[in-house]
């Protein structure tokens, strides 16, 4: 039944946070690995090859703008779906995530449990469909 699972990378900064979507997902059939910070997040997403990736961008040391600069650039990576969740909740932020870096979706904090569901559900059913392709 765990290979039914779909598989989540939470790169996040607030450990409480990690928590809080390991909880959301969790309870939704998705096997979430959280990640403290940039540099164990892009080692995680080598180790586990998710399906997903949630991305802070407000993080120490590395920021999730940087991560995802690092994914694009690795061909193991560059595939892997990527949703924002940050608190930068201005609208141009929102533009320069969605239309300029392409990520695949932008949720901004404080976030609905439904919300982080039906986007990393659309997200996931959509990369599925282009990879058949």
């Amino acid at each position: 039944m765990a290979e039914d699972l779909k598989k989540v990378v939470c790169i996040e900064d607030e450990l409480e946070m990690i928590e809080l979507v390991k909880l959301i997902l969790g309870r939704n059939k998705f096997e979430v690995t959280g990640a403290v910070g940039g540099h164990e997040g892009l080692i995680k997403i080598a180790e586990i090859k998710p399906d997903l990736v949630l991305l802070d961008l407000m993080m120490p040391e590395m920021d999730g703008w940087e991560v995802y600069q690092k994914m694009k650039a690795s061909e193991d990576m560059r595939d892997i779906p990527v949703i924002v969740v940050t608190a930068k909740a201005q609208s141009i932020d929102r533009v320069l995530g969605l239309h300029i870096a392409r990520v695949d979706d932008y949720i901004t904090k404080p976030f609905g449990p439904q919300e982080l569901i039906d986007s990393v559900e659309r997200i996931i059913r959509t990369h599925a469909k282009e990879r058949t392709r």
